[in-house]
């Protein structure tokens, strides 16, 4: 028997995730417990391609991280001294049980939830909980997530390992943070899976506009939190809102990998079941008062899903909910999305004030300069037009961001 090396690396992608969370509950060490899951793994590249991936794939990786934890256990002394072998052993075995049944061991899907939160602890830089989420609860290599993020793989190596050390070192519990502490630690949570999206729904830079893994990997974590915590509004808001934007993933770019605009969008394209349960999400989501920003932008979200074209898009709602969204979490960004929506509503020239007075925060943006070039281009200002598409074009650093305004700045003769 033959299995193809793919299948394999999905399995463990599959299943790592929850294997390593239950590792690092029980022996409180980050490092160890991603050798020993490698050392699991390695097994299975070993054993697997001629024996054939089992039908309980997470069952065959626990038993093994069991006995690979044991076994490195009663060969390092100093490991076996530190950390008490006999009660340690009693504790793998108990938390990694010689599991025969399909369903995942007791305790597995809690341990994800305190990996998770652990991950995206305050104490650690923004940077870190990104890197971190996507290395141990995502199942991503160090290398791809320096790839997503365009740094060198020695430099993200480093960013882990510091975060890692500054959980160790700074004894952040591994555990579910209690009622009182849950609604801030939940927000940091939501805001690192945003965060992993919106640089895969459009990279900040390279060759491509959508990461798509990245998404996906966004996705699936955003419904691990709500299945894990389920009914609050806010991490439904979240998973709705991911679940409509990714729904016009293949009709964002063309065959050219070149850039689609919402208004151009072939809308029989959009994915309809993905967008039918994001819609199924947002009246929950929106059940809180005040309702959270991830659910008001679901809400701006479903408006543009339900739309049968561009013009038909009801632009006066999308205006008034940027309007909601801009009061209960203010940025500058939100302020550009308002003044876009705004010009759709009432035209280029009401909106035009409100992105100039944006210039002082956003002048090093290319996305300002893009939009203030195509609301100077509709009140027909083409010399003004052209000085901004330039200055957006010595900014943006994603290659199909950069032919499309090259594009709308040709247009202009």
């Amino acid at each position: 028997m033959s299995v193809p090396a793919a299948a394999i690396e999905e399995a463990f992608r599959r299943e790592g995730g929850r294997v390593l969370a239950t590792l690092i509950r029980v022996l409180r060490d980050f490092d160890l417990a991603e050798e020993v899951a490698q050392d699991a793994f390695a097994t299975a590249m070993e054993q697997w391609p001629r024996d054939g991936v089992p039908d309980n794939a997470h069952a065959w990786l626990v038993k093994t991280a069991r006995n690979k934890a044991i076994d490195r256990l009663r060969r390092d002394k100093r490991l076996a001294e530190k950390k008490g072998q006999i009660q340690l052993e009693a504790e793998i075995t108990a938390a990694l049980p010689d599991e025969t049944a399909d369903a995942a061991p007791a305790g597995l899907e809690d341990d994800r939830l305190r990996l998770v939160f652990t991950c995206c602890h305050p104490a650690l830089p923004l940077e870190a909980q990104v890197a971190l989420t996507l290395r141990t609860v995502a199942g991503l290599t160090t290398d791809e997530i320096a790839a997503a993020f365009l740094v060198p793989p020695p430099t993200m190596a480093q960013r882990l390992v510091r975060a890692k050390a500054k959980i160790r070192d700074a004894g952040i519990p591994y555990r579910v943070p209690s009622e009182p502490e849950l609604a801030e630690r939940l927000d940091a949570v939501l805001a690192v899976l945003y965060l992993v999206f919106t640089e895969g729904y459009a990279a900040t830079a390279g060759d491509v506009l959508v990461r798509r893994d990245l998404c996906a990997q966004a996705i699936r974590l955003a419904r691990l939190v709500n299945a894990l915590l389920p009914d609050r509004p806010e991490a439904l808001g979240l998973l709705a809102l991911l679940l409509l934007q990714d729904s016009r993933r293949d009709a964002r770019v063309d065959a050219q990998g070149d850039i689609v605009l919402l208004e151009d969008q072939d809308r029989s394209r959009w994915d309809r079941p993905q967008i039918s349960e994001g819609l199924s999400l947002v009246p929950h989501a929106l059940r809180a008062s005040p309702p959270g920003p991830y659910a008001v932008q679901a809400a701006i979200a479903a408006l543009h899903a339900q739309a049968p074209s561009s013009a038909a898009t009801d632009w006066p709602q999308i205006s008034a909910l940027y309007g909601v969204l801009a009061r209960i979490a203010p940025s500058p960004v939100v302020e550009l999305n308002r003044a876009v929506a705004v010009a759709m509503d009432e035209g280029p020239a009401v909106a035009l004030p409100m992105v100039d007075a944006l210039a002082e925060t956003l002048g090093e943006s290319h996305l300002l300069h893009a939009a203030r070039a195509d609301l100077l281009a509709r009140t027909d200002r083409r010399g003004e037009a052209r000085e901004a598409y330039e200055r957006a074009l010595s900014l943006v650093k994603n290659e199909p961001e950069r032919r499309l305004l090259a594009k709308k700045l040709a247009s202009l003769g």
